[in-house]
């Protein structure tokens, strides 16, 4: 553990709102330094007496606690000036000052969406939520969920079923625990395949003001959030409702007229969020925000102090024999959607998002709807 680790470790421990201490880090250029500067200009930066005391006398426990997490394998803290903290989040209202991740770290830069919705749904409302994570999961999409019971939980289990199937649990505790108790084998298998994303320091007990946080985070770090089922007052509607904060892509699937549990699903619809029937539906409606996400991935491979020669990465990873066609029929030339659909006898909405992911990873270009790999 390095001095600015420890550090930064302080001023996540310090607590309170994030605004102060990430414009302290802006402010002096490293946590060493926005430590060293003293109370006089943590006051200025806006924290209270309560959050300077905590960085003058901190908690010993929750320090060595942090320590002894960091150490863990897969185990990583991406804070505000890290180079791969996640470019999503950075445009949400309130970002984290930092994030702790256990598991794949660089699935936060990959294009996703959150599936959320009841903590009881019904048994369609269940299936539906399986049905679209396996769609989304199967495009090469990551399926962003909370690992709660219900809709969430059957999310991340249609995703972990597919072979190369990605998926990321952010949670309201420590990154350490498992809530509910009874999801520890789901997050096992969560840190195993994907991640388990959380803003609060290791051994965070659940507390409900934590889930409203939470959920600014799933909706930060997704294209765009699917309700599948929610009853009108429900943490779902508030994950959509600051998705749309966000500027992201808000989608809900519609229901019965007699099942409460659709009722928050009507409501979103009503107030202009996209009402969606299948996986494709969400492709569809992403795109412009991956574009983006695209971009920013880009410059961010491209200041890496080690990166591979272009070369390198000319060929796609073996996961697929459809992405195999796919990268023979494309060619150094421009080449459009009707002759890759000819050449590789596969949909448009399969080479849709199989493209999507490809220019996403680097290994495609595209320019005026024509396609190309990227040399």
């Amino acid at each position: 553990m390095d001095d600015e680790t420890d550090a930064l470790l302080l001023l996540i421990l310090a607590g309170g709102a994030t605004a102060p201490r990430r414009l302290l880090l802006d402010t002096h250029g490293s946590a060493r330094a926005a430590l060293a500067a003293g109370a006089s200009a943590w006051r200025a930066a806006g924290l209270d007496d309560k959050r300077c005391a905590r960085l003058q006398s901190p908690s010993a426990a929750a320090f060595a606690r942090c320590e002894t997490w960091l150490d863990g394998p897969a185990h990583h803290l991406l804070h505000w000036q890290h180079p791969d903290y996640p470019a999503l989040l950075r445009q949400i209202p309130s970002p984290p000052l930092a994030l702790f991740v256990e598991g794949d770290a660089d699935l936060l830069w990959h294009a996703g969406v959150a599936v959320v919705g009841s903590r009881v749904p019904t048994t369609g409302g269940r299936d539906n939520a399986r049905a679209f994570a396996h769609g989304l999961a199967s495009a090469g999409l990551v399926v962003f969920s909370g690992m709660a019971t219900g809709v969430d939980a059957a999310a991340h289990e249609a995703a972990l079923a597919l072979p190369d199937g990605r998926t990321v649990a952010v949670v309201g505790t420590g990154p350490d625990l498992a809530y509910p108790a009874s999801h520890a084998r789901l997050r096992a298998r969560l840190v195993e395949r994907g991640a388990v994303v959380s803003e609060f320091p290791p051994g965070t007990e659940a507390r409900a003001a934590h889930f409203p946080s939470r959920n600014r985070l799933l909706a930060g770090l997704s294209l765009g959030t699917v309700v599948i089922e929610a009853a009108e007052r429900s943490g779902a509607l508030i994950t959509a409702r600051q998705a749309g904060e966000a500027g992201r892509e808000v989608f809900a699937v519609p229901g019965s007229i007699h099942n409460p549990m659709a009722r928050g699903c009507h409501r979103l619809i009503r107030d202009g969020a996209t009402l969606v029937e299948t996986p494709q539906d969400i492709i569809n409606g992403i795109g412009t925000l991956a574009g983006e996400l695209a971009q920013a991935l880009r410059q961010r491979l491209a200041s890496a102090p080690q990166r591979p020669h272009p070369e390198a990465r000319v060929a796609p990873a073996p996961l697929d024999p459809d992405y195999q066609t796919l990268w023979k029929a494309l060619g150094h030339d421009p080449t459009g959607m009707d002759d890759l659909v000819a050449r590789t006898r596969l949909t448009t909405a399969e080479l849709s998002s199989m493209l999507l992911v490809m220019e996403l990873d680097g290994r495609v270009a595209v320019e005026h709807g024509r396609y190309s790999r990227r040399s």
